[in-house]
């Protein structure tokens, strides 16, 4: 301790040689002294304000958008079932009529499945097949005579109305049944076909077909009803408006009825069940 205390009351020089140049400290007491005196630095106060309004701003808002495939499932399970008013309705359309008309095309979808979609052509099947002639339709048993000559082949006879032989030719053709006539004279003579799964896959296309024909049959009948409907001056439009939902509501009833039957048609024909 004494020793360093010797050292800087003394002044001092000392001379350094390094790689040939002279480097010079110098220590005394006062630059000492001086060097080791502490340093007072004031520093600027911290904004506790802005650091503590800082801490009490709320953290930023994350927003999260549904995507549009589950909007349209909401919009599509949140559909509200139409209520059919009868009475309200009945007196603004002719509620019966639509019915009606309805109805007969679905009673015909239905006998055409009967007669055209058989997996096996009867004697039966043949007799009832529509025929259109000048404008007027007949069974092809008034026109002729229907008979089974053999398990594979049917004979029809037109002798009494030989003119009517195109059409009837070309109804049995078109009948979806698979039918290829063949015409003798006055006679037509019809192989009935085996039944295979190409068959049986044309008379399906063929039950959609007839669903079709129903369904654009049923449309129409809702169109000329809201046609008739946005005629009438003295509805007024909330009345029109719920009239014709309710008129498309009737109408889809029916096709659903019908779409229901030609998928059973379908699998009845397919062997599906």
């Amino acid at each position: 301790m004494l020793r360093i205390t010797a050292l800087l009351r003394a002044a001092s020089f000392t001379a350094l040689e390094s790689n040939g140049s002279t480097i010079v400290r110098a220590f005394t007491k006062r630059s000492i002294c001086t060097t080791l005196r502490p340093i007072r630095c004031e520093l600027p106060p911290a904004p506790v304000a802005s650091l503590t309004a800082a801490k009490l701003q709320p953290p930023p808002t994350v927003r999260h958008y549904a995507k549009g495939k589950d909007k349209k499932k909401d919009k599509k399970g949140a559909a509200a079932k139409v209520q059919i008013n009868e009475e309200q309705l009945g007196g603004l359309i002719d509620l019966d009529g639509l019915r009606t008309q309805m109805e007969k095309s679905l009673a015909a979808m239905k006998d055409d499945y009967v007669k055209n979609l058989s997996l096996r052509s009867t004697t039966g099947s043949i007799e009832t097949l529509r025929i259109t002639y000048e404008g007027k339709d007949y069974q092809l048993q008034e026109l002729g005579q229907v008979v089974r000559k053999n398990p594979k082949t049917l004979v029809v006879n037109l002798v009494a109305f030989p003119q009517t032989i195109p059409v009837v030719l070309q109804a049995i053709q078109r009948s979806g049944m698979n039918l290829n006539p063949q015409q003798d004279g006055t006679t037509l003579f019809i192989p009935v076909p085996k039944v295979t799964r190409e068959h049986r896959e044309g008379l399906a296309k063929n039950a959609k077909v007839l669903f079709i024909k129903c369904r654009d049959r049923i449309k129409d009948a809702q169109n000329q009803s809201i046609k008739k409907l946005k005629k009438q001056s003295n509805v007024s439009e909330d009345e029109a408006f719920q009239a014709q939902a309710q008129i498309t509501a009737i109408a889809d009833g029916f096709v659903k009825e019908a779409e229901k039957l030609m998928e059973l048609k379908q699998a009845e024909l397919l062997g599906d069940k």
